[in-house]
């Protein structure tokens, strides 16, 4: 497992460097402004009310399928994942139909700050968006179906053709016409499509014209994916939510918390998915097995494993967001208001980043044996902590209350999932993780205030990105040295690792 997830991180790396691409590039010819603010909250309308039925795909379909084939054979299973796409697809449309009627109310539900030309840019774009939603439903189980057949490759690359055409509409629609933007963004998910279909037909899938809305499985599924429904979009509603009251509280404020968000998901995408995307499939397995002791020293290892980059990533962020900000984004239409705005959220953001980590590895637990309402339970307690938090903490502090209250939820969220984790599984090594956690945190403050300050020594002399090099190197060499010497189980096991494969080489 530990082989393919770095595998897949490597591969995440490369494709989210694709993505800060894209990112700099709608930074560059567009900044933050009523455009971006316009096609963010079009993306964001789509992704949101479909999102539900996406993630009840993506967290259902797996273990389904698998007993499917156990059950009734490989056929049988496939029959399966082909009505759920076509009945997918009959709702898609429903949606896209229901979306095009009511697009104005939708919209001011949305972004209640939009008026004028602004909300009816709005409506033209989020029209356009919703197009999509059928490629992506379909997207979404043939992505799970390559994760079972262990093709975990080829559903990360992905994100090239989409990066590549996103890239491509933004350059375009400078030169041109906004809708080009939009238009490309929805081409560009086709493209993901279309990108897999090879892979998928190489995997033994024959994809075959069958609906059958009474199909035991299907009405099975349903009964689970409530839940996870809920569950599992928290952190879409947690972004709705901020976007919808950036919209009032400042002009470029999607955008800004956008930059933002997206740099934080840099860290989420990399290293928490890699290790999610393989963690989730061999933790079902364990739990169909009754193997509940080996699924929990799995999971807690993986959250280790997860905090060892996440917390200080966290800490880097925070201190050095600024010159990170600036160095990305701020060149073209990304002006000073632009720069401080995202700088500002980006720290605010991050104090939630590794909260999130862990949400995301205990709610798959949690699906693994099956309990679907415990992380239902916890997301709706945590989106109303958000909510509750938006409305107070943006009349003080504009933007960074939003940031700010999405991570005080997430960090509110992720204790509360690890406590009914350990009522239901009993202990799980949760003292340990504690003391882990401490070490870390104390290992990356260290590093922390280092990088701060031989980044405000070199920035000078050297000029700003030399400097911000140079300190997040010398930093994650300071933090290395720590962690080996703090004596963290994961940690002392890759370095046993290490050693012994330099034993091995010596000796040939």
């Amino acid at each position: 497992m530990k082989k393919t997830a770095i595998m897949i991180m490597v591969i995440t790396i490369a494709s989210k460097m694709f993505g800060f691409l894209r990112e700099i590039a709608l930074s560059y010819f567009y900044g933050a402004a009523e455009i971006t603010d316009v096609y963010l909250i079009a993306l964001t309308i789509s992704g949101t009310i479909c999102s539900f039925f996406f993630a009840a795909i993506a967290n259902t379909f797996i273990p389904m399928y698998g007993r499917i084939e156990a059950e009734e054979g490989e056929e049988k299973a496939n029959i399966f994942a082909s009505n759920l796409i076509n009945i997918g697809v009959l709702i898609t449309l429903g949606l896209i139909v229901f979306v095009f009627l009511f697009t104005r109310p939708i919209v001011r539900i949305f972004a209640i700050g939009f008026d004028g030309e602004m909300l009816e840019m709005a409506i033209s774009f989020t029209r356009v968006a919703m197009i999509s939603v059928v490629a992506a439903s379909v997207l979404t189980v043939l992505i799970a179906y390559l994760h079972i057949k262990n093709r975990f490759a080829i559903t990360e690359l992905i994100g090239f053709p989409l990066n590549i055409a996103v890239i491509a509409a933004i350059v375009v629609s400078y030169r041109t016409n906004s809708g080009v933007l939009i238009w490309g963004t929805v081409a560009a998910t086709f493209l993901q499509l279309m990108f897999v279909l090879p892979s998928v037909y190489k995997s033994g899938f024959r994809h075959k014209p069958v609906i059958r809305f009474k199909d035991k499985y299907i009405k099975e599924m349903l009964l689970l994916a409530m839940p996870v429904v809920i569950g599992t979009s928290v952190n879409q509603i947690n972004t709705l939510v901020d976007r919808t009251l950036a919209s009032s509280v400042a002009i470029g404020g999607i955008s800004a918390l956008s930059y933002a968000a997206k740099l934080n998901a840099v860290v989420q995408g990399i290293f928490v998915y890699s290790i999610v995307v393989v963690l989730y499939p061999s933790i079902s397995k364990m739990a169909s097995e009754g193997n509940l002791e080996l699924l929990k020293n799995v999971v807690i290892k993986a959250v280790l494993a997860i905090l060892l980059i996440v917390v200080p990533a966290t800490v880097g962020f925070m201190v050095l967001a600024r010159p990170i900000v600036e160095i990305i984004f701020g060149q073209g239409a990304f002006d000073e208001r632009a720069i401080v705005m995202t700088s500002g959220a980006l720290v605010f953001y991050s104090i939630g980043m590794a909260a999130f980590g862990i949400q995301e590895v205990i709610s798959r637990t949690f699906y693994a044996i099956q309990d679907t309402k415990t992380p239902m339970l916890n997301g709706v307690k945590a989106v109303t902590i958000n909510i509750i938090l938006n409305l107070i903490l943006s009349r003080f502090m504009g933007i960074y209350g939003l940031a700010l209250a999405t991570s005080i939820a997430a960090i509110t969220g992720s204790g509360m999932l690890i406590y009914e984790l350990r009522k239901k599984l009993g202990s799980i090594g949760l003292k340990e993780l504690i003391k882990s956690t401490i070490k870390l945190s104390g290992a990356s403050l260290i590093m922390g205030a280092a990088a701060y300050i031989i980044y405000i020594k070199l920035a000078a002399v050297t000029g700003m990105l030399i400097a911000l090099i140079a300190a997040i190197l010398i930093g994650i060499l300071i933090y290395s040295v720590i962690v080996i010497f703090i004596k963290i189980p994961e940690v002392e096991e890759i370095v046993l690792q290490v050693r012994e494969r330099l034993v091995d080489r010596t000796k040939i």
